[in-house]
């Protein structure tokens, strides 16, 4: 009969972001200063519904404004719009190239830490199993020695009221 140390061993605190943390460098798509932080809300500014309708707006009283004749700043074809068109994609199309390189980064990163993380549970996984399947080995064998332990106590049993059922037959005669 054996017995497992195993299975009295106290349960150890697991980190589960054991395999994110190496990537943490990663999270903010600019760096952590106030420039870079900035600099990543105004990239995700850019796709939001708020911003396109704002421009929309903007555009649409620039263009109304010069075409009416209430002002003529800018008048057609409309030279001073397209120059702010092209100031606001010098500085936009980087920012957002940058968020979206940042941004595969991050995912990259993650879904290694993914992958780690799941070859190690697989690994505890198949440790389990194997604790397991030697558990049911070792219950196996104590059941074995249980049953063969019980066939000799019927065996003896038997034995003795056999020589039991002699010594009283015997003394029975006798008397």
């Amino acid at each position: 009969m054996t017995t497992s140390t195993t299975d009295t061993k106290p349960a150890a605190h697991v980190d589960h972001l054991r395999f994110h943390r190496p990537h943490a460098h990663l999270a903010p798509t600019f760096g952590n200063d106030k420039f870079a932080l900035r600099a990543e809300a105004f990239a995700r500014f850019f796709g939001t519904p708020t911003f396109l309708g704002a421009q929309t707006l903007i555009v649409v009283l620039w263009v109304c404004l010069n075409v009416s004749g209430v002002t003529h700043f800018d008048v057609y074809p409309f030279i001073l719009l397209n120059l702010a068109f092209s100031l606001q994609s010098a500085y936009a199309a980087p920012l957002i190239l940058l968020a979206q390189t940042r941004q595969a980064a991050r995912d990259k990163a993650q879904s290694d830490a993914d992958a780690q993380h799941r070859e190690a549970l697989a690994v505890a996984n198949s440790e389990r199993q194997a604790q397991a399947a030697q558990n049911t080995a070792q219950l196996m064998e104590l059941l074995e020695q249980n049953t063969r332990l019980t066939q000799m106590t019927k065996e003896l049993t038997e034995r003795i009221e056999g020589l039991t059922s002699e010594m009283h037959q015997h003394f029975v005669r006798k008397t």
